[in-house]
């Protein structure tokens, strides 16, 4: 038993290591070049593994594709929730804490990999239902706590939460695809932001 245990383990941990090998290079090619122009046999041949191995892996190359964007947004939910906390611990109001995480929310969609796996590719590959589940899985429930903090301290007037979530985060992945078409994305973003600001304004309960 124990020794069928040590085998588990150790093909587990080979298994989990080829799978790290395969999204690791697929981020990189995608996030140079988009989905499209790259193939398996690159993909692979960057990754140091077999066709075999992908395909053990994942189904095809838009399930891999889809771990790639998977692991984006949740990094990006990770700058946003250590941003978000920063701002409460340095003393924001809690629609200051909405207002940093729009910000950086829109400065990572900036960086060309987002841009290219997260705005471009995604909803293509994905499907935009698909894409549109899987940032809200990451984002919506931070937009929703946020919420929430800021009604509880009388910042924002009590009103039901999920659908104003729905709202705001509808509102940010919109303002990231246009800021990614924009021919001048950096006034683009500095529009969206200020409109942002114009919508939680909105809601303040002062």
């Amino acid at each position: 038993m124990y020794r069928q245990w040590v085998a588990q383990t150790k093909h587990d941990v080979r298994s989990e290591a080829t799978r790290r090998q395969l999204v690791t290079a697929a981020r990189a090619l995608f996030g140079a070049r988009g989905y499209a122009e790259v193939g398996t046999e690159e993909i692979v041949r960057v990754a140091g593994v077999t066709r075999g191995a992908l395909y053990h892996q994942f189904r095809d190359k838009a399930e891999l594709f889809a771990a790639v964007a998977e692991e984006i947004e949740s990094e990006i939910a990770g700058l946003i929730t250590t941003g978000a906390t920063g701002a409460a611990d340095a003393g924001a109001d809690p629609l200051q804490v909405l207002r940093t995480g729009a910000q950086l929310f829109l400065d990572a969609c900036a960086e060309p990999e987002v841009e290219r796996v997260i705005l471009l590719d995604a909803p293509a590959v994905m499907g935009v239902a698909a894409w549109r589940e899987l940032a809200g899985r990451y984002g919506l429930g931070l937009v929703q706590l946020a919420l929430e903090s800021a009604m509880d301290v009388g910042a924002i007037t009590r009103q039901p939460v999920p659908p104003l979530a729905h709202v705001l985060v509808g509102a940010l992945e919109e303002s990231a695809l246009y800021i990614a078409r924009a021919d001048d994305p950096d006034t683009a973003r500095g529009q969206c932001l200020a409109i942002f600001d114009q919508l939680l304004g909105g809601l303040s309960a002062h």
